[in-house]
């Protein structure tokens, strides 16, 4: 399938899939790389043919496939699962792997086997995890041991009870300069990568102006190198979204259109003519000519 060009994202050699030296070049070069949520190599795929450089598998995915009203109920082996996935629908895409809840909080070196399952198992090229200035010393011994770190900063999710709620960070002076004392820590410690959710223009503009490494905003100001957002909020599939994710297409509708005009069709016994015929039988089938109707043929990427 011919792939649809995309000017901004950072053009890896041919042959090659985009890597970190691929996102560290687009940043040096000034160049805005788009980035996506995924949770299944299907999606995966059709999001490589359009070019998306970067994948996140996220612990979003509590929400937008198992119904979990947080991202706190992302399970560490289901994480796991879903990251492998994605790298296989899409092997020449950079994936982020995001450790969940209760995966590196409680223990440094369960923290460096859980990391290293989501390079190995997860099949991931990084991984993510929500940190401030008091994770340094993990950040650190992760990168001593290969793992490639991106650093989430910023408003975290995953802490939204003890904040009493999900909020924006880094709204007053002080705020500010301690998300950019806690960045360049994390790249001290070896992250290769930032990640900055919901926080004002000027904090992410400060922090890239602090530190040399990639920049990602999540409702961070177009200060950031790479942009990403959920994938479902702006395909139109979820009832909110945030407001710098707006939806782009409204795939719900399409999705209820098809659905319909499937039950038309069942309920008005307009399938058509069934392709299986006994063997033997000599009433012709549908089938093109040199075609086995029973097997699936996948289609390369």
């Amino acid at each position: 399938m011919k792939e649809v060009p995309y000017e901004s994202k950072p053009t890896p050699p041919s042959g090659h899939g985009t890597t970190l030296q691929t996102l560290r070049r687009a940043a040096r070069n000034g160049d805005r790389f788009a980035c996506l949520t995924c949770y299944d190599a299907t999606t995966a795929r059709w999001l490589q043919r359009a070019g998306i450089p970067l994948l996140l598998v996220g612990d979003t995915a509590a929400e937008m496939i198992l119904g979990e009203p947080g991202t706190i109920h992302a399970p560490l082996d289901f994480m796991l699962v879903i990251t492998a996935a994605v790298k296989r629908g899409a092997p020449n895409t950079f994936v982020m792997g995001d450790m969940p809840f209760g995966s590196y909080q409680c223990d440094d070196a369960e923290a460096i086997r859980n990391a290293g399952r989501f390079l190995t198992e997860g099949r991931a090229d990084a991984v993510k995890l929500e940190v401030d200035g008091r994770f340094t010393e993990l950040v650190s011994k992760l990168s001593r041991a290969g793992v490639p770190v991106v650093a989430h900063l910023g408003s975290r999710p995953q802490a939204a009870k003890q904040e009493g709620g999900y909020r924006a960070a880094g709204r007053t002076p002080e705020a500010m300069e301690q998300i950019v004392r806690d960045a360049v820590a994390m790249e001290g410690a070896g992250a290769v990568m930032l990640l900055l959710e919901a926080v004002p223009n000027e904090v992410a503009q400060a922090v890239v102006d602090a530190t040399t490494v990639p920049v990602i905003g999540c409702g961070a100001g177009t200060a950031c190198h790479g942009q990403i957002v959920v994938t479902q909020d702006i395909l139109g599939l979820t009832d909110w979204q945030p407001a710098f994710a707006r939806p782009i297409c409204e795939l719900g509708d399409t999705l209820m259109d098809a659905a319909r005009e499937w039950m038309r069709k069942v309920t008005g016994n307009e399938l058509g003519d069934h392709p299986y015929r006994m063997k033997g039988s000599d009433a012709p089938g549908p089938a093109t000519p040199g075609t086995n109707p029973d097997i699936r043929e996948s289609t390369p990427s």
